[in-house]
């Protein structure tokens, strides 16, 4: 008996097409958004993640090697001169420090900036410290000073330095939230300030939460100028970011020399907070291991470019690096005349702010710890209008739609950043 080829044909077709719809509904299952947040406390970050809405707040390139996506239109400041009326100046000053790194001295700058405005007084420049004592830098060791003191022209009177006559032992220390509101100054840093005459602000954290609120206040446009308009790196710094971002984007020539940025920390991974999951059973912390499959589970492939931020590389990188070969940290990236000033140690500033920025400026930024890195980060690729902002997940199947793990930062829009640009 012969064997008709066309019904053979139709065999194949309709199998092919069984195979096909099984795929789309396996697909469907883990299209669905989380809506779970972190524990309350010092962590309250968006870390769940939440699909595109609608309107499209993300466009794909049509390209393969992945979901790359396209970047949107970049913002422009709310903020203008003309919203700031002038204020009478009083005799006395506003000093602080920036700690932490670079997630943090947005926010204590923003602070420092809408108490001095609202008091009247002068801002010194603050220093730079780090985690070990007598760690200390100039602001424009890592910052452009004079586009700091230019940004706040007409907003307050800066100066670099305190007069002779006048000792730091002489201030009044002063501890101000983070996101400080007018209520809270006018009740206590105000009075100090009057009776003491000088002030020097210590901001604290009691959350990390950079989620826009409904309230306005007469300080919102003074804060948004302070976070987004004041620092920028100094020129040393700047070339060893750029030089650093044109390696990557060389190395990712199979992709259009696009790269995915992950903010990886061995040393944070192995504390004791990362293990498990927090509140609601949403996790804070992803391994090597968890963000390889997360990738490769949303369509990158093996030839995609990542750069971690984890300062030297460690042995538990090495399942990462099997499944995407092209992974780096900062030490096999960075030109060698830069790496005798900005590798000095795992605690270095500059590696930190190097960091921060190569984050803020990658084709895709990938949050593998929940945080004030990730929050900030964000907010700055709002406003550039690089939204591709992709939180990890555990997928418990073979794919996923990179459409459900955008960050809600970007899917909801209600990251403090959309306050303060149009």
């Amino acid at each position: 008996m012969g064997v008709d080829l066309r019904q053979v044909v139709a065999g194949i077709l309709t199998l092919t097409m069984f195979v096909m719809l099984g795929n789309m509904i396996k697909r469907d299952r883990f299209d669905s958004v989380v809506e779970e947040k972190l524990p309350g406390g010092a962590v309250d970050a968006e870390f769940d993640s939440g699909k595109v809405t609608e309107q499209g707040l993300v466009t794909f390139a049509k390209m393969g090697n992945g979901p790359w996506m396209e970047d949107g239109q970049q913002l422009k400041p709310c903020w203008t001169e003309s919203t700031f009326d002038q204020i009478e100046q009083s005799k006395g000053f506003v000093t602080f420090s920036l700690t932490n790194g670079p997630e943090y001295h947005i926010l204590q700058i923003a602070d420092a900036v809408v108490v001095a405005r609202y008091v009247g007084a002068t801002l010194v420049i603050p220093d730079i410290r780090g985690n070990k004592p007598g760690d200390e830098r100039k602001f424009e060791e890592v910052y452009d000073v004079e586009k700091f003191v230019k940004s706040l022209d007409g907003v307050i009177k800066v100066v670099k330095d305190l007069p002779d006559d006048i000792s730091i032992r002489d201030f009044a220390v002063v501890k101000v939230p983070n996101r400080v509101t007018e209520d809270h100054i006018a009740e206590l840093v105000e009075p100090i300030f009057r009776t003491k005459g000088n002030i020097r602000l210590a901001t604290y954290f009691p959350s990390v939460n950079m989620r826009k609120t409904t309230q306005k206040s007469n300080t919102d446009s003074i804060a948004c100028l302070a976070m987004y308009g004041t620092s920028e790196l100094n020129s040393e710094v700047n070339e060893a970011v750029d030089s650093m971002i044109e390696r990557l984007r060389t190395l990712s020539r199979k992709s259009d020399g696009r790269f995915i940025a992950v903010d990886l920390r061995v040393a944070i991974l192995e504390k004791k907070s990362c293990h498990g999951s927090g509140a609601g059973g949403v996790k804070t912390c992803y391994d090597a291991k968890e963000i390889a499959l997360f990738l490769r589970k949303i369509g990158f492939d093996k030839d995609t470019t990542i750069y971690l931020t984890q300062s030297r590389w460690d042995d538990s990188l090495h399942v990462l690096k099997d499944i995407f070969p092209k992974t780096y940290t900062k030490e096999s990236i960075m030109p060698e005349e830069k790496k005798t000033k900005f590798l000095q140690s795992e605690d270095s500033e500059f590696e930190k702010v190097i960091d921060f920025y190569i984050c803020s400026q990658s084709d895709v930024f990938v949050p593998a710890i929940s945080g004030l890195f990730y929050a900030n980060v964000a907010g700055k690729r709002i406003a550039s209008g690089k939204t591709q902002v992709l939180v990890p997940a555990d997928i418990p199947g073979s794919s996923s739609s990179v459409t459900n793990h955008f960050s809600p930062y970007i899917s909801k829009k209600n990251h403090l950043a959309y306050s303060c640009f149009c």
